[in-house]
């Protein structure tokens, strides 16, 4: 069984591996990681933690971790916040509170107020916006794939208001100017548009590099660690401009998304998760 550890310090470069899950390390349609297990197993074996960064809530992500054997933090809702299991770190997080058995650093703004920021921005467009609030769960399932559970455990969202848009594409761009006019971000994942708040998970990646360099005594001058960011889509963005090594994976028709461009990009040679094994596989290969 894979265990992804966080105190030892990896083997080879300090590595740190950030990846995000829909499209990348699990497949698009079937959610299957297992065209990435050879990769896994051997960032198990250098002790290269990997962090999920995702737009998925914290119920979608924890059962996922389970079947990974997942120790470690974890990113959810587009950076909203950051989940490090209690006993991570060997020092206090800053602006981090506990919460059942996790210290939880919060980036994102309260779902409650996106939603009423989106009802606001509906009647100002003149246009239906249905965002994941006003969905029921077969709805969901029906958009997404998503097993009953799953769409349950989609529906816990609180920090990051996914929604779609009725109309041209004219109408989307009028949301999104909306959206920044009201100090709000957005982005757009696989489905769906993303209303967030000043949070993407860029920022939340660097706030856990901080943290794995001062537990591997890496946080001087002199102190380095190697960061690799995974991704496929826009909400991706942030987090491979603030690595070091970003990998952009194929989508299910075999293209990369064109709204990526970012300095030294990889484009990994194979869609979700068996682009993913590669990337990795190859830079492990480099490190060596």
């Amino acid at each position: 069984m894979m265990m992804f550890t966080t105190i030892e310090a990896p083997m080879l470069p300090h590595y740190l591996v950030f990846t995000d899950l829909d499209g990348c390390l699990l497949d698009s349609q079937t959610y299957s990681f297992d065209a990435a297990r050879p990769a896994l197993e051997q960032l198990q074996a250098n002790h290269i933690p990997v962090v999920l960064v995702s737009s998925k809530t914290r119920a979608e992500i924890e059962p996922l971790r389970q079947q990974l054997n997942h120790q470690g933090p974890f990113i959810v809702e587009n950076g909203g916040a950051v989940f490090v299991p209690l006993g991570t770190f060997g020092f206090p997080l800053e602006r981090a509170r506990r919460r059942a058995t996790y210290h939880v650093i919060e980036f994102g703004t309260p779902y409650a107020m996106l939603r009423d920021v989106l009802k606001q921005i509906e009647e100002a467009v003149g246009t239906p916006l249905i965002g994941f609030g006003d969905l029921s769960i077969d709805e969901i399932m029906e958009l997404t794939g998503l097993s009953r559970e799953a769409a349950l455990r989609a529906k816990l969202r609180e920090y990051d208001e996914p929604y779609l848009v009725q109309g041209p594409d004219t109408i989307a761009t009028e949301v999104c100017h909306q959206i920044i006019t009201r100090g709000l971000q957005w982005t757009k994942g696989g489905r769906f548009f993303h209303l967030t708040g000043l949070n993407n998970k860029g920022q939340a990646a660097l706030k856990l590099l901080h943290y794995y360099k001062r537990q591997w005594n890496l946080d001087g001058p002199s102190g380095d660690v190697e960061t690799v960011g995974i991704g496929d889509s826009l909400n991706d963005l942030p987090l491979l401009l603030a690595v070091d090594h970003p990998v952009l994976v194929q989508k299910p028709d075999g293209s990369y998304d064109h709204d990526i461009d970012v300095p030294q990009l990889i484009h990994a040679p194979g869609i979700g998760p068996i682009g993913w094994n590669h990337a990795i596989l190859n830079l492990l290969q480099l490190a060596a």
